[in-house]
């Protein structure tokens, strides 16, 4: 699995709002430029975060993006699955409940079972770390929050 450009910059965006908007609206062309992204690409990422509950929108001279949850409940896992889907780097059709009766060897697959805990430990680890968390690392690192 290699997460696309959209999933790594969708976790900076994520992690720039929880970090530098102080609770107020964020506005793409902030984040942009502190994260060296463009902000086209942000909007592109951000529909999908939309669709997906992680944020919402604020209209109007003052508006932006606003964390949908507490930075604490977002995890990289949820970043992940909005922007990527399906976080499997090992797809088996054993236990695909669509596709299991299409799986030539089933039960006698010696495989299947290391697959399945590959995808479980790489979705827990994910689903370990939080927007909060990028937000201590950031603090940890020194990154001098922008406040508007």
């Amino acid at each position: 699995m290699k997460l696309s450009t959209k999933t790594t910059y969708g976790v900076r965006a994520l992690f720039d709002i929880a970090y530098h908007s102080g609770g107020l609206p964020a506005k793409v062309s902030d984040i942009a430029k502190r994260q060296a992204i463009s902000p086209r690409y942000i909007e592109q990422i951000f529909i999908n975060f939309k669709k997906n509950g992680l944020i919402k929108t604020v209209r109007g001279p003052k508006g932006g993006y606003l964390l949908a949850r507490e930075s604490h409940l977002i995890s990289l896992g949820d970043i992940i699955r909005a922007v990527e889907g399906n976080t499997e780097l090992v797809g088996c059709k054993e236990f695909d409940s669509k596709e299991a009766d299409e799986c030539q060897i089933g039960k006698m697959c010696v495989t299947a079972p290391i697959w399945k805990e590959l995808n479980e430990r790489v979705s827990s680890f994910f689903d370990s770390i939080t927007v909060k968390d990028l937000c201590t690392r950031g603090k940890d690192l020194g990154i001098e929050k922008d406040v508007d």
